[in-house]
């Protein structure tokens, strides 16, 4: 095999030195023959310089050894001459010392390794390790040798590795900085073991002499069908539905299709609905889930336009929500267009329980509305307790309303005489029995359960009890919170479970950062949902309300449903997956669509016939503890009187019977009185003047004047109320 490149350059001149003597002035041919071939593999420019000096030199000493050997004189003087050329090659080889490294790289193509590995050893031996020393420069660590010495030669790079030897005793000091400034490369491009791990006498060392470029990665093909998608995003270990595989029943564009996914034998679980959309790169509203009757298979739908955005009107659908021979009505629809219903009874059992969340502008109120329709339409008694006083429409279908803060503590003590008179009345739950099923609604059910509301300890010890205990004596509780947090229900994870597993949830929009069913806040099969990602209104609905011309505008135009998102959320039901629905759309007033049927009546019992006086009465101690346990101590403890007087307040939110059968002085309506004192006073009264004289506190007045005012019976003129009559 041929000498390679660099040998040539650095060792031509010291043949044509030796050669000198012989050749004559033949020699002179050579050193032009070198010259041009150095010129023609394209040396660097000192090099080139150094070679042909090099080679003038030669050809002196040949000319001149020639005319001594010619002339008959000793040809050891001849020989002599050959020194004056060896000099100049050893200063050729230290000219090149310096360049050669930068060389070795553009040298190795086309060569054997074996050369290329001698010029590498001569390096390593020449600065690093010795024996050989050029005079003037100190080695970097005598006797590190570089042993089992391999190649990796390539188009587009050269390294080499090898392991630095020293004997047995000595430790390796050769540093990653040196061996680079040898090699004449950036130090990133030498890569040494770790110490720690090998012997101190041998430590690998890997050397890139010439490094590849770095080549963009180019995926080997971005995933563009949902099925692609799917599988390189969702399918995968860290995804949300891990394992399985989709399979499309409908696709309309990559933002509107329908698909089912199946994990082999194997059942899918709870889905985090958060982590699927952003596998999807979707918002949560663009994905549905609808499980199907085999647990290992679930349906997706992701949409570019909600099909929920236009809504269900109720009047188109009242003849749904009576109540079905499975005790369940009409709610609302299904992100698949069908109908979403909800069981309010347990035919042969009893009633059903309902968890409702929603925040302001949600939709809560029109559910809860639709809820009173449907128990009037399927003839259930409704209790209604509404903290804040006004905020139900449909107040006027109910069999008993407590509106306000005291008056809706006075419903719920009455929803627990009932419960505690029908244990009395029926020892066995057998059913059929003739009393009617009641729906107890607690709305705003955080004024009374929470922390810092004066009812916290005896509302949580009733709603507890009543969410146990109801259900077989056909009372079931709808309960409406503003967020999904434990606070609202009093910290009660008894009121929450019980309420879930007796018959399911409605969950709403909720403010930021209070709608994530996730941590203490969790619900099985619901989990990832963040309430709080529901908008307000559907996507670009707010550039349309900015690009409307005013000038034009129709005041008396309604409000469509595709204006907001009022009723759009999730429906679960026990053992199932939240399922995206939205409920109907209220066009008319719920009470327009009665049919002109009276309220249900509660059965005439004793905790109804004492209803005024329960109402008022605490049913727990001094210390909220100690709740009545049966109907005979709660009307003992009713006929003793009130337990203090912040509760001695009548219960004037009753809009069914008022009979005072049982009941002590000042237990009528307050309304009734109200308006016989404006209509016999010959001025107009403030609240305080109607307050002082009927005996009762002002901010039981207030709400009362509001609803007479409502109805046209009072009249309010800068604060002085008087009659309208």
């Amino acid at each position: 095999m041929g000498p390679t490149r660099a040998q040539f350059v650095q060792y031509a001149p010291a043949a044509l030195a030796v050669a000198a003597a012989a050749a004559g002035p033949w020699s002179a041919l050579a050193a032009g023959a070198a010259g041009a071939g150095a010129w023609a593999i394209s040396v660097s420019a000192p090099i080139l310089r150094s070679l042909i000096g090099c080679g003038i030199t030669a050809t002196g000493c040949g000319i001149a050894a020639h005319q001594v050997l010619a002339t008959g004189m000793n040809p050891l003087f001849a020989l002599c001459l050959a020194v004056p050329a060896g000099a100049a090659a050893l200063a050729h080889h230290r000219n090149t010392t310096d360049q050669l490294p930068a060389e070795l790289a553009t040298t190795t193509g086309a060569t054997g390794q074996s050369s290329q590995a001698q010029i590498i050893a001569a390096y390593w031996k020449e600065f690093i390790s010795g024996p050989t020393q050029t005079e003037g420069r100190k080695l970097i660590q005598a006797g590190a040798e570089l042993a089992q010495l391999g190649l990796d030669v390539g188009d587009d790079h050269v390294a080499f590795t090898g392991v630095i030897t020293l004997p047995q005793g000595q430790q390796v000091r050769v540093k990653a900085a040196d061996i680079a400034s040898v090699y004449g490369i950036p130090t990133s491009q030498v890569e040494m073991g770790d110490p720690k791990h090998y012997a101190p006498n041998a430590l690998p060392v890997l050397v890139h002499l010439m490094k590849a470029a770095a080549q963009p990665e180019i995926p080997a093909g971005a995933p563009t069908t949902p099925e692609q998608v799917w599988a390189a995003h969702v399918a995968i270990p860290e995804g949300a539905m891990p394992g399985t595989t989709l399979t499309l029943t409908r696709y309309d564009g990559p933002l509107d299709w329908e698909g089912i996914a199946t994990r082999a034998r194997r059942a899918i679980g709870s889905v985090n609905l958060q982590d699927l959309a952003g596998n999807l790169d979707l918002s949560t509203i663009q994905v549905a889930l609808a499980p199907t009757d085999k647990p290992s298979q679930m349906g997706v739908r992701v949409m570019r336009e909600h099909a929920l955005m236009h809504g269900t009107m109720l009047s188109t659908v009242v003849d749904e929500l009576a109540m079905d021979s499975r005790g369940y009505v009409r709610l609302g629809t299904y992100i698949d267009a069908n109908p979403a219903l909800v069981p309010l009874a347990q035919p042969g059992s009893g009633a059903r329980h309902l968890y409702l969340v929603g925040g302001s502008r949600s939709g809560k109120s029109g559910v809860l509305e639709q809820i009173l329709l449907s128990a009037l339409k399927s003839r259930i008694a409704v209790i209604l307790a509404s903290p804040q006083a006004g905020t139900i429409a449909g107040a006027s279908l109910t069999a008993y309303c407590g509106d306000g803060l005291d008056e809706a503590m006075g419903a719920l003590r009455l929803a627990y005489a009932l419960m505690l008179d029908r244990e009395s009345r029926y020892r066995s739950p057998a059913f059929p029995f003739t009393d009617p099923l009641i729906a107890f609604i607690i709305d705003e059910a955080h004024m009374l359960l929470s922390a810092s509301s004066p009812y916290h300890a005896e509302a949580k010890a009733i709603v507890e009890q009543l969410t146990r205990r109801s259900l077989k004596r056909g009372i079931g509780v709808l309960l409406a919170t503003q967020t999904p947090l434990a606070e609202d229900l009093g910290n009660s994870t008894i009121i929450r479970s019980q309420l879930l597993i007796g018959g399911g949830a409605v969950f709403l929009r909720c403010a930021k950062g209070q709608g994530s069913l996730v941590g203490a806040n969790a619900v099985q099969g619901a989990e990832g949902i963040d309430l709080s990602m529901i908008p307000d209104s559907w996507p670009g609905q707010a550039q349309k309300v900015a690009d409307r011309d005013m000038s034009g505008l129709d005041t008396t135009a309604s409000a469509r449903p595709e204006d907001g998102t009022f009723g759009l959320g999730y429906l679960l039901t026990p053992g199932s997956q939240a399922v995206q629905f939205r409920s109907l759309h209220l066009d008319v007033a719920p009470a327009s669509l009665a049919g002109g049927l009276s309220p249900v009546a509660v059965e005439d019992c004793e905790a109804w016939r004492h209803q005024e006086t329960i109402a008022r009465t605490a049913l727990v101690d001094q210390r909220g503890k100690n709740l009545v346990g049966s109907l005979t101590d709660l009307l003992h403890r009713a006929q003793k009187g009130p337990a203090s007087p912040s509760q001695q307040r009548p219960q004037t939110g009753s809009t069914g019977p008022t009979s005072t059968a049982g009941g002590g002085e000042g237990l009528e309506p307050i309304k009734p009185r109200i308006l016989e004192l404006l209509r016999n006073g010959n001025m107009p009264m403030t609240v305080e003047s109607i307050a002082r004289k009927l005996g009762t506190p002002v901010n039981h007045i207030k709400p009362r004047l509001s609803e007479l005012k409502k109805r046209d019976e009072v009249t309010n003129e800068n604060g002085l109320w008087r009659s309208a009559a």
